[in-house]
């Protein structure tokens, strides 16, 4: 299965996003010092955070790695959307902690989204989503501009969820 959308990666560039798609930029603050760093990081790397914002994950790692597949599922019963995606970047560094993965065949949408948690020099952590993406299939085409705007208030959920994991945890 290969990627359905030709610009892989570029959410780990410049900050410039291709053209022809919809653009999601969230970014909130989640924490504050190392020990809060380290738990958002903790908890966006290993699906934690998505896990804890309702979403069903199926990895094949325990851990955000290149080439590692993902199949998110969000809804009950037939009243279900299953998104397959790859991890085509991730970073694990001192101030700065992450991934992004992208679309696979059988997801709604094309495109890719990044999960990224920065730990800043006056101590402040900031959790930041960013995607890009276009309809996949008829359902999406037709939700039209309902798609976008439940993409935003998803990206809003994952950082309200963080915050409450990163203020719950210790440090790992």
């Amino acid at each position: 299965m290969s990627f359905t959308y030709p610009e892989v990666g570029a959410t780990a560039g410049t900050g410039q996003l291709p053209a022809g798609y919809h653009y999601l930029h969230h970014r909130t603050t989640v924490g504050r010092g190392p020990e809060d760093f380290a738990v958002a990081g903790q908890a966006v790397t290993t699906w934690l955070m998505h896990r804890a914002a309702g979403v069903r994950i199926t990895a094949d790692a325990p851990k955000a790695a290149a080439g590692v597949r993902v199949t998110c599922t969000i809804g009950v019963g037939s009243v279900r959307v299953t998104a397959p995606c790859e991890v085509v970047w991730a970073v694990d560094e001192p101030r700065r902690a992450g991934f992004a993965y992208g679309t696979l065949a059988g997801h709604p949408e094309c495109g890719e989204e990044s999960f990224v948690v920065e730990l800043a020099a006056d101590g402040t952590v900031r959790f930041t989503v960013t995607a890009f993406s276009r309809p996949g299939t008829l359902l999406t085409r037709l939700a039209g501009p309902l798609v976008p705007l439940l993409q935003r208030l998803y990206a809003r959920h994952c950082g309200r969820t963080l915050r409450r994991i990163t203020a719950r945890s210790p440090a790992p």
